[in-house]
């Protein structure tokens, strides 16, 4: 009769005892929790920090150039080159659009001529060689694979000089042929890369069950693989758009005659007519760049996918 109350007792006194120890450690963890939060709040604040810091470091010559563009040459010399202009001068865009010895139109029209047709080249063929390399199993694959990739190491200098020579004697010099032509014969190791590790996050269930039709590979790579591939090509597109149009040393080197010039080559020529009009070429410097802004805003969603789903950190 009296060992039941004492069973009772214990038995109460452990439920209790085991009650108390779990608020204690709910009482720790919760501490833990908040200081990680605050932690993390902390990290997340910093990194807000740095990034805008250096957002404004690089926007700096990009305002730099807006601002002196929209100055007259007297207000230039008289202020600051950061100070905002007390009065918008958008004549300066109008001179050099209608400046006759240094045709913008022209020039515009050369470039996105070449640009298209060098993008265009570069996403057709950089697809073309990356599906092999991506769906297809075949002996000595990876050996080929990086015998591709070890062609980025050649810096472009050295294959100036055996190249123009190469263009000469297929008479291609003072042409576009050099600038456009080579683009569609592979588009280049990196793009062929971007392109094969994009390529190889497609489920392949879908090659199987379109086998399984009586698909070919070609039919494979044209309705299944580049529908699928519409990130990692807007990427290469602009990466090859914004680096074409841009290009200077190229038409520098294989392009003579006025009328075939771009904008970067027009550009130039008008530094060496106006050397001390900076408004001038700062005003043709923002038109060269509103396209380039233009297509990344338009395509700045697939860029970022393209980029993180080719495995590129």
């Amino acid at each position: 009769m009296k060992t039941e109350p004492t069973m009772d007792r214990q038995s109460t006194q452990r439920p209790l005892a085991a009650s108390a120890g779990q608020s204690v450690d709910y009482e720790k963890y919760r501490r833990a929790a908040k200081r990680a939060e605050v932690a993390t709040t902390i990290a997340r604040y910093i990194l807000w920090v740095v990034l805008l810091t250096g957002s404004i470091v690089f926007m700096l010559p990009l305002y730099m150039m807006i601002v002196m563009s929209l100055k007259s040459s007297h207000e230039i010399a008289a202020s600051s080159v950061w100070a905002w202009p007390e009065k918008l001068t958008w004549e300066n865009f109008q001179l050099v659009l209608s400046n006759p010895n240094a045709p913008f139109f022209l020039f515009f029209r050369n470039s996105a001529i070449i640009a298209t047709l060098t993008t265009l080249g570069v996403i057709i063929s950089s697809s073309l060689v990356a599906y092999p390399f991506a769906r297809l199993r075949f002996r000595g694959r990876d050996r080929l694979f990086i015998l591709l990739l070890s062609t980025m190491m050649l810096p472009g200098l050295v294959l100036m000089i055996p190249t123009f020579i190469m263009y000469k004697y297929l008479h291609w010099v003072d042409s576009w042929n050099p600038l456009w032509i080579p683009s569609w014969f592979g588009g280049g190791a990196f793009n062929i890369f971007l392109m094969r590790q994009f390529m190889m996050g497609i489920p392949r269930e879908l090659d199987e069950a379109a086998f399984i039709d009586g698909a070919k590979h070609s039919t494979i790579f044209w309705r299944i693989v580049m529908p699928n591939s519409g990130a990692a090509l807007a990427t290469i597109g602009i990466f090859c758009f914004v680096y074409t149009w841009k290009d200077f040393m190229g038409p520098l080197i294989y392009l003579s005659s006025p009328e075939k010039q771009t904008l970067e080559l027009g550009l130039n020529t008008y530094r060496a007519l106006n050397q001390e009009r900076w408004e001038l070429l700062m005003a043709g410097s923002v038109l060269v760049m509103i396209p380039l802004i233009v297509m990344f805003l338009l395509g700045q969603r697939y860029f970022v996918k393209g980029i993180v789903m080719s495995g590129i950190k």
